[in-house]
């Protein structure tokens, strides 16, 4: 688990009843919507030709809405006659769906609308009716697993160091939409109160899993979001229970601090948009000068280091070695 900068691809699963998408070459921003679409009940069959008295083929040709298109109650299907007309009307708010070979049509009522957003800066690789997948170029961070749906928002850290866990009293609506970076964990309280003030996602080492079941139930899964997506999102970098976080993962979040950020949950993966250099500081933290953090920085050789003096160094260095003779105004009076 490290931080690397390069060209990803996150795929975006669509739902049944795509309405329209974004095509193959499309440039998208993280939060753009690439999809949308509707969940549908049960279709209603309406009679048509009969209705109007007409075959089939006529029928098709008096249709006045397209196949594919919402409609309102008491919205005219199709009409024939000017003095004695004739129509055929939708009973219910809903989509017209399919024209029968007998005439009829099917009118399926619209339970809920989805959208979908992109997770990634970059260009459209491939869409159709089963996914939408974009390519771009971010800092990653890939975590263990991934529960809620995808979220999108500035980085922002909740807590002082990597082994602290979130408080709930450090999350209030002034951190709305934003994605907060916690310490070793957070709790169930945490993930409630986040919901609460609208809090986009929850980046943390571990997550206890009684808390993911009294947010999330019994059903909870890591591949993908749950089936309702007013819940939050959270990422688990090292798994579940309380794991602090390395340092080498935890202190890049500092340069990252305001810049935006998505999780895309399908992968577990933290994407960070940001051009901020999050490589290795030139002076290592004062634990591993101690000799107690990981062995991230090697130390320097002492052959290296003589190597790399000047002149002027190993002049210094030489008039250290020798024996220094007190001048006459520091000798005591007895010594003169």
């Amino acid at each position: 688990m490290t931080w690397r900068k390069e060209r990803w691809s996150a795929d975006h699963p669509l739902p049944i009843g795509v309405t329209n998408r974004a095509q193959v070459g499309d440039l998208v921003r993280a939060g753009d919507i690439v999809a949308a679409g509707a969940t549908l009940a049960a279709a209603l069959r309406v009679p048509g030709a009969r209705r109007l008295g007409l075959s089939p083929a006529d029928f098709e040709r008096e249709l006045r809405v397209r196949v594919g298109s919402d409609v309102v109650a008491k919205t005219v299907l199709a009409r024939v006659g000017r003095r004695f007309a004739r129509s055929v009307t939708a009973p219910i708010d809903g989509r017209l769906l399919h024209v029968t070979v007998d005439g009829d049509v099917y009118i399926a009522p619209i339970v809920d609308r989805w959208t979908v957003r992109a997770t990634l800066d970059g260009v459209v690789a491939r869409s159709d009716d089963a996914v939408v997948e974009v390519e771009g170029e971010a800092w990653c961070l890939q975590g263990a697993a991934a529960f809620g749906p995808d979220a999108i928002g500035e980085i922002t850290l909740g807590v002082d160091g990597p082994d602290v866990d979130l408080a709930p009293s450090r999350i209030d609506v002034r951190l709305a939409g934003r994605i907060i970076v916690g310490g070793a964990r957070v709790s169930a309280e945490v993930i409630t109160r986040a919901h609460a003030c609208g809090v986009a996602g929850l980046v943390a080492g571990g997550v206890p899993p009684a808390g993911l079941r009294v947010v999330y139930g019994d059903t909870v899964t890591a591949a993908g979001s749950p089936s309702r997506d007013d819940r939050p999102t959270v990422l688990c970098l090292m798994g579940f229970g309380s794991a602090a976080l390395p340092r080498a993962v935890f202190e890049p979040f500092a340069a990252l601090g305001g810049a935006r950020a998505a999780i895309h949950t399908a992968s577990a993966r933290l994407f960070v948009f940001s051009s901020a250099d999050i490589g290795r500081a030139e002076t290592p933290p004062s634990d591993v000068l101690m000799g107690e953090g990981p062995a991230a920085y090697a130390p320097v050789g002492r052959a290296d280091a003589d190597a790399d003096k000047g002149e002027g160094d190993r002049e210094e260095s030489a008039q250290r070695d020798e024996e220094l003779t007190p001048s006459t105004n520091d000798r005591k009076p007895a010594e003169r």
